[in-house]
C-alpha cells in the first residue's frame, strides 16, 4: 500500500434513514391488509400479494438493520473490530442487494461466460392478455421464451453472410436470458431481456481457420459475425 493512500473504511449504509425504507415501513402493513381484503381487486394489476412478495418485503425491512443480526469482523493488521449488519440477499425490492447481485452477475458473464465478441441485447414485451398466462403458467412462459430465442437464431443466421452456405443444423447462437416480472412502476409485466453474442457459431469437422476475416476460431467451432 502506498504511504499516501488512505485505508478503506466500512461505513454502514443505514437503510432506515432512506425515504424508500421509511415509506415501506410505514405503509407496508396497511397495504398488505387492504390488498389481502380485496380492496384493490379490479384495479389494474393489483391483487392479493403472493407469499414470495410478502417474504421479499419482510426481508427488506430487516436488511442492514443491526437489531436483526450482525457479524463481528476484525482487521488482521490493526486489530480494529467493527460490526456488519446482515443483508437480505433478495431480488426486486432491496436496492442494495439487487444492485450487488446485478454487478456480480454482469462481472461473471463478462469474465467467465461470454467470449471476447460483440454482444447485443434483445428485449421482448408481449400484449397484456398474454402476460397473464405467462405470469401464472411456467410452461407457457418457457414456450414463449423458446419461440423468442428461435426467432433470434433465425434472424442472426439470415444476416450472417459467412454462414450463408452452412448447414443450418450446425449453426448455434450464444445467449443468456433474464426474465423480468415487473415494469417501471412495479406493475406486473413479465418480459424478457436476452444478451446474445452478435453472430452464429458453426460446428466444423476440423479446427476452424484463424485466418478468415472477422472470424474467431476454436477447436471445431467457427464464429460468423452478423
Amino acid at each position: 500500500m502506498s504511504a499516501t493512500s488512505k485505508p478503506k473504511l466500512y461505513n454502514p449504509r443505514h437503510p432506515e434513514r432512506t425515504l424508500l425504507y421509511q415509506m415501506v415501513a410505514e405503509h407496508y402493513e396497511t397495504w398488505l391488509e387492504l390488498a389481502s381484503a380485496g380492496q384493490f381487486d379490479g384495479q389494474g394489476d393489483h391483487h392479493t400479494p403472493k407469499p414470495f412478495v410478502r417474504k421479499a418485503f419482510a426481508k427488506y425491512l430487516e436488511c442492514g438493520i443491526f437489531a436483526h443480526g450482525f457479524a463481528r469482523a476484525r482487521c488482521g493488521d490493526c486489530g480494529h473490530d467493527y460490526f456488519v449488519a446482515f443483508s437480505c440477499k433478495g431480488r426486486g425490492v432491496c436496492p442494495s442487494c439487487t444492485t450487488r447481485r446485478m454487478v456480480e452477475t454482469a462481472a461473471h458473464l463478462n469474465d467467465h461466460v461470454f467470449p471476447r465478441l460483440p454482444v447485443r441485447q434483445w428485449v421482448l414485451s408481449v400484449p397484456k392478455r398474454l402476460r397473464y398466462f405467462m405470469q401464472r403458467d411456467g410452461p407457457v412462459l418457457n414456450m414463449v421464451l423458446r419461440i423468442f430465442l428461435r426467432v433470434i437464431a433465425q434472424s442472426l443466421q439470415a444476416h450472417c453472410i459467412g454462414a450463408a452456405n452452412a448447414d443450418k443444423e450446425s449453426l448455434h447462437i450464444g445467449a443468456v436470458a433474464f426474465i423480468h416480472r415487473f415494469g417501471s412502476s412495479l406493475n406486473e409485466h413479465v418480459h424478457f431481456h436476452v444478451c446474445v453474442v452478435d453472430g452464429v457459431f458453426e460446428e466444423v469437422a476440423g479446427e476452424g481457420s484463424a485466418d478468415a476475416a472477422m472470424q474467431v476460431s476454436a477447436s471445431g467451432v467457427v464464429f460468423h459475425p452478423a
